[in-house]
């Protein structure tokens, strides 16, 4: 089994994986949030996962990959304070939270499959799981970590010795720089609720009987409930954003190990915003762009998944409408690339039977792999070989479909796709192109913009290549 390098939170370092069972991993990722559809900088979350237990499997390991699905108790802010996002969703739409949380549930998964997402082993709802949070909260409870105040039951941070490590920070250095305390009732600014009752809470849409009174449960105990229902009290890696760091994740060791008295998790992997105009894209900004967006523009969603692909996933991504049509160009490029091998060759070489230079990319495909998921770095070894004359088209064609499982790219179900129009069209998009060619070596860059949208808005989308300029009809 390949030797992989992963980057750990919990420390700040690159660290040799070691799975807690020989030859499978536990793997839990944080879901949506489901009051709203999943913008652009979220599935870059979403992709980098993927691209994560893609790249375990291509190692030998059977990953049990779990996601929640919170379609109850997340507020607007993760420190306790603000409006219940879903409760605050169904009054703005004049609906149920039930039906507003399927709706974009649904939401979600329809994007993640237009970008090739591999669906996790278990998706799991919050309110599916109600129980076993409580169960949960009654170990933290008999372990002497919380207290009743207010109505709701809190975690007492002062207990937990260890809390904001993963933050590489002490209690006091969080101390220091506390957010504005809104709850009087918290002894600590950050304690956290794991348990609200309808004594602050009496308009919430979802409550359910406990213990501590009726209510519903804090965000936090959500993910340490269902990743234990499912993967065990110690688990090999947690993944989500960076922006979990300091709050959610946070919390959710506090809790965890408080309940177990053990460690939780061995490894935590965040990948980094996607930042739009020197900001990371939110929703509660009002400035983010969704998938639907994209498509509406002409993009194929696979060209959004490329673009990800060109940065590590511990680094702020820059997104531009300049950066994606790069992506888009090149992905084509890409898949017309894989459709010329096809056509050389009736089949794909076996990859027990690839030769000595094939071999060579594929072992530094898969040490770019292995390094922390370095993927400009794998990706570019793919151009690499496309662009290497001495390897057989046919062991070139079986090395692009093998590294496309884990690229994601769907390079396997690419084809030539008809295109028919009528000659008097045809002259008339060449000549376009050819007008738009004189005016950019005339650096008349206006007539040449002012061209490609009318274009655009005939259906015509163009793609600037090293070779030239070709033409697509959108579809």
């Amino acid at each position: 089994m390949h030797d992989v390098y992963i980057f750990n939170t919990m420390g700040r370092n690159i660290q040799l994986f070691k799975p807690l069972h020989e030859g499978s991993v536990g793997f839990y990722g944080c879901g949506p949030t489901v009051y709203n559809y999943a913008h652009i900088g979220n599935l870059r979350t979403y992709i980098f996962e993927d691209t994560l237990v893609r790249m375990l499997k291509r190692f030998g390991y059977e990953v049990t990959h779990v996601m929640n699905i919170t379609d109850v108790g997340h507020l607007s802010s993760d420190d306790d304070t603000g409006e219940d996002k879903m409760l605050k969703s169904a009054r703005e739409r004049g609906q149920s939270v039930l039906e507003i949380a399927q709706f974009y549930t649904d939401a979600f998964f329809r994007d993640t499959e237009r970008l090739n997402i591999q669906q996790p082993k278990i998706i799991c709802k919050a309110t599916d799981h109600i129980q076993d949070m409580i169960e949960l909260i009654k170990r933290i409870e008999a372990n002497g970590y919380t207290y009743f105040a207010g109505g709701n039951l809190y975690f007492d941070v002062s207990k937990f010795d260890r809390y904001g490590e993963l933050a590489g920070l002490q209690l006091d250095q969080l101390k220091a720089g506390a957010r504005v305390e809104l709850d009087p009732n918290k002894r600590n600014p950050f304690d956290f609720v794991l348990w609200f009752t309808k004594s602050k809470f009496d308009k919430q849409a979802l409550l359910w009987e406990s213990p501590w009174g009726i209510g519903y449960p804090g965000w936090h105990i959500e993910c340490s409930a269902m990743s234990m229902k499912y993967l065990g009290e110690q688990f090999d890696i947690h993944a989500g954003g960076v922006d979990h760091i300091a709050v959610h994740h946070t919390n959710e060791i506090a809790q965890s190990e408080a309940a177990t008295g053990h460690k939780w998790v061995n490894y935590w992997m965040h990948a980094e915003f996607l930042v739009i105009d020197k900001g990371k894209m939110s929703k509660s900004s009002g400035s983010f762009l969704t998938l639907e967006s994209l498509i509406d523009r002409g993009y194929d969603p696979l060209d959004y998944r490329y673009f990800c692909l060109g940065g590590h996933y511990r680094s702020q991504l820059s997104f531009s409408w300049e950066g994606l049509d790069q992506a888009k160009s090149a992905r084509l490029s890409l898949v017309d690339k894989v459709l010329a091998l096809k056509e050389k060759v009736a089949k794909p070489a076996a990859l027990s039977e690839l030769g000595e230079k094939a071999l060579q990319y594929r072992s530094a495909f898969d040490e770019a792999l292995a390094d922390d998921l370095a993927m400009p770095r794998a990706m570019a070894q793919v151009w690499n070989l496309l662009k290497d004359n001495d390897v057989p088209a046919q062991d070139a064609l079986a090395l692009i479909l093998d590294m496309d499982e884990v690229l994601g790219l769907d390079l396997a179900k690419a084809q030539r796709k008809e295109v028919s129009v009528d000659p008097e069209t045809l002259q008339w998009i060449n000549s376009q192109i050819e007008r738009r060619a004189a005016a950019k070596k005339a650096r008349d860059f206006a007539t040449a913009d002012a061209i490609r949208s009318e274009l655009i808005a005939k259906g015509i989308q163009l793609e600037d290549r090293p070779e030239g300029t070709v033409w697509r009809l959108r579809e």
